[in-house]
């Protein structure tokens, strides 16, 4: 089974994984790709910003522009996180297929393939979530907004956008670039989680090695090599990812408490309520994965 698969293929999804099989014209093309997507969202981010410092007077315009600012600016780190650790992930994965990580028997087969399916589960699972938020955000808006001539997020923008021709275009722009900063987000989350979730898997498959010790003392010393390389494999992760996983948690919850504020509005927000609750919920499921599997790897580490 490949290792993270189904991840992988969400990170090329987003500019941000060129498979190693590719030609040197598939690769030419999707740095191409990849420069169009960080055009997307940066642009998108910018234009946020400059509202929020220019044209922003009130707390009720500032809270309806800096959750999703927020979001997009973790976003732009995310990309600029994955494609700078390219190298490093490559070296992870080598890592994990090799030994002492390598299963050799069916039994520690099966043990990956159990963590595998965990982890390609609660990938997609999460990925729903997120694009259904998108879906709603969409949906809403087009409903709301676009029949009115007003773009689904505030924005400042160099030029007037108000004409029959350039509206549309601006109006997709947004909602292209909301769409693809969701999937950084759940690329590289899924990424990071689907690490320690193989932290674990390596415990586990630790813990198999030892019990079989009993009946053949020489794999004590591969144990024991196993035992550090995952230590060194945990570490590595942590160092790797750290400053992500640090912005990740600041923002979401600054996020958190800025969304709180949107369900305390006028009723006038009626309309909003399904997106922000799936907006809150998509934030939540964030800091709940790297919560539940950082504390899964410390429990396995602490039992074995």
């Amino acid at each position: 089974m490949q290792i993270l698969g189904f991840t992988f293929r969400i990170l090329m999804i987003c500019g941000c994984w060129i498979p190693d099989s590719w030609t040197s014209y598939q690769r030419s093309v999707y740095h191409v790709y990849t420069i169009f997507v960080m055009l997307l969202i940066h642009t998108f981010m910018l234009s946020q910003l400059v509202d929020l410092i220019m044209i922003v007077d009130n707390s009720d315009d500032f809270t309806d522009n800096f959750y999703v600012l927020l979001a997009m600016i973790v976003s732009c780190c995310k990309m600029f996180a994955l494609l700078m650790n390219r190298s490093n992930i490559e070296m992870l994965i080598e890592v994990l297929v090799s030994k002492p990580f390598q299963p050799v028997e069916l039994d520690e087969v099966k043990i990956r393939q159990k963590f595998e399916k965990l982890i390609q589960s609660n990938t997609l699972h999460y990925f729903i979530l997120v694009e259904s938020t998108c879906l709603s955000v969409a949906v809403t808006s087009l409903l709301t907004e676009f029949g009115k001539g007003n773009l689904t997020f505030r924005a400042w923008l160099p030029f007037d956008y108000s004409s029959p021709l350039l509206f549309p275009f601006v109006y997709a722009h947004q909602l292209i670039s909301f769409t693809i900063g969701s999937v950084h987000h759940v690329a590289c989350d899924s990424l990071i989680c689907g690490f320690l979730v193989h932290i674990c898997c390596q415990i586990e498959i630790l813990e198999h090695r030892l019990r079989k010790s009993v009946y053949d003392p020489n794999i004590i010393r591969e144990c024991v090599l196993q035992h550090n390389h995952i230590f060194k494999f945990a570490r590595t992760v942590n160092e790797k990812f750290r400053i992500t996983i640090f912005v990740q948690f600041v923002v979401s919850t600054l996020v958190m408490c800025f969304n709180l504020y949107q369900f305390t509005k006028s009723s006038a927000l009626k309309t909003k309520y399904m997106q922000l609750i799936l907006y809150t919920c998509s934030m939540l499921s964030q800091i709940f994965f790297y919560c539940w599997y950082g504390n899964e790897v410390k429990l396995r580490v602490f039992d074995c």
